[in-house]
Parts: C-alpha cells; structure tokens; sequence
C-alpha cells in the first residue's frame, strides 16, 4: 500500500467512525458495549449524512452527536446520575422552534437544567431568521445543528416538549408530555419570527418555574 492509500484509508469516513467509537467504547465502558457503542456512532453518521450539504466534518459532528445520545442512554438506565432536570424539545425540522426553545432554556437556566432538542424529520441547518432572532438576545448557536429523534433522548428526558410534530415522539409512561401550538418560523418573516421566539421565550419561563422553582 503507498503513503497515499494509507493516507485515504486513515481518512475514510469508516476509518475515522471506527475510532470515534472505540474512544467512546472506552468513555462509557461498564454502561454500554462495545457493538452498541459502535451501531450508535454509525447510525449517528448515516442519520446525519441524510440531510448533510457538506460531509467534510460529518465524521466528528457524528461522534458529537453519538456521545450525546449513549450519555442519555446510559442515564435512562441509572450509570449517569441527572443532578438536573431533563428536557427534550421537539419539532420537524429541528431547526426553528425547537432550537428556539433549547437556547432559551439554557439562556435562562444556565446549569440548572440540561437540554436537548430533536426533530422528526431534520432539516439541513437552522434558518438564517432564527439564528437573526436569537443572536439579538446575545444568543449564539453557530454549533447548534439539526438531530434527528431518538429513542435514547427520550428516556432520559423528565419533560418532552412537542411542536407540530403530531405522534412522531414515542411514548413513556410516567413522563411529562406538552405539546405546544407554534407557528412555523419557516412561514414567517422576521417579525413574524420574533413574535415566535417571544411566544416560546414567555412558554419556556412558565415551563422553568414549575421544573426549578428557583428559576422564577
């Protein structure tokens, strides 16, 4: 094999998700095993790479992505402890109400509260409108991208939040479900856009009152 083919093997795509999951093998050894480990970091890259324009980051963006979703699987089942309340939001396309409502959240909650959001159908990226809207609050979420729904994300989550996503979200006893009705930012213009985060801004306040009083 030349320096070359070498080169190109190191750097293919499987190459490269075989040692994101042995590194995440290792991260959560005792929790999870190794196969689950190794078909999570691959579904993880398939499900991204469905909508992805640009694959040169995908690999890491998939190991990120991964890490994210065995943390969860590994609370649900008890390995990780939840210091803090769990929420979940979900909408379509993962990239306008949902991401609105996990900036929020963290903007307002900081570490009193961990947050995910997830989309039924992911979208390629968030829209430029909402990115505007946000960044106005001094909201930066330029490494925010869209993930698809999972079950892992689920069971972790104390309070799942839906947004137009009608049944998508499975079901768990025992856990709490809202469903909130939000227009589209996808429809709206700017102003119809900032009308939305506000909607969101004022549901999430409500929402944090009730899961950390303290916030209020």
């Amino acid at each position: 094999m030349t320096d070359r083919q070498g080169q190109d093997a190191l750097l293919s795509p499987d190459s490269v998700l075989h040692r994101a999951a042995a590194r995440l093998a290792q991260q959560f050894s005792g929790m999870v095993n190794d196969e689950t480990v190794e078909r999570v970091v691959f579904e993880s890259y398939a499900a991204l790479a469905r909508t992805a324009t640009v694959t040169t980051h995908l690999p890491a963006l998939a190991e990120r992505f991964a890490r994210e979703r065995l943390t969860a699987l590994a609370q649900s089942r008890g390995f990780i402890a939840k210091p803090v309340p769990e929420v979940l939001y979900v909408c379509v396309q993962n990239s306008g109400r949902s991401q609105m409502a996990a900036a929020l959240t963290r903007h307002l909650a900081g570490d009193r509260i961990h947050v995910r959001s997830a989309g039924s159908q992911p979208g390629m990226g968030l829209l430029p409108a909402v990115v505007t809207v946000l960044t106005e609050l001094g909201i930066d979420v330029t490494e925010e991208y869209p993930k698809p729904l999972t079950d892992d994300v689920v069971r972790a989550a104390d309070a799942v939040v839906t947004m137009g996503c009608g049944d998508a979200c499975p079901f768990y006893p025992g856990k709490r479900y809202l469903d909130w009705d939000l227009a589209d930012p996808a429809d709206l213009d700017l102003e119809g856009v900032r009308a939305v985060r506000d909607d969101v801004r004022a549901r999430v306040e409500a929402l944090l009152a009730e899961l950390i009083p303290a916030a209020a």
